[in-house]
């Protein structure tokens, strides 16, 4: 299996698990700590399994209240930063009931190989417009 397979694997694992609505099952997938930076800019550390399970509960419920029932993730694209690591970024769509798009936005995530699998160990929320330009 290449690389691409074990990450196309992986998100589609992802996928299911985020179906289940269960923040501790979500959470499975991640290394502690987890780093976080959202849209927001906001950067968030999780230090042990229990603090990531209750962080993805309630951003699966607020997904639930929206009227999301599943997911689905498009255009994975893969950067291998050595033999153990790499970014793998991917379009998601939330979606309800029908298979309509509730809403859409790209994400990367830092992974490592373990040997019980891939774990994410950080992620970046891609923001849209830059309204505060790099210096």
């Amino acid at each position: 299996m290449t690389q691409n397979d074990a990450l196309h694997a992986f998100f589609s694992d992802f996928v299911e698990a985020f179906a289940s609505f269960d923040g501790q099952r979500v959470a499975s997938r991640y290394a502690q700590p987890y780093l976080a930076l959202n849209a927001e800019g906001e950067l968030r550390v999780f230090a042990t399994a229990g603090e990531t399970a209750a962080y993805f509960q309630q951003v699966l419920d607020a997904y639930a209240a929206l009227g999301c029932r599943s997911c689905r993730f498009a255009a994975l694209e893969v950067v291998i930063l050595g033999a153990d690591s790499l970014l793998a970024s991917v379009t998601w769509e939330l979606l309800d009931a029908a298979g309509l798009v509730l809403r859409s936005w790209r994400e990367s995530y830092n992974l490592t190989q373990r040997s019980e699998g891939l774990f994410i160990y950080a992620s970046t929320d891609h923001v849209a417009s830059l309204e505060r330009p790099y210096h």
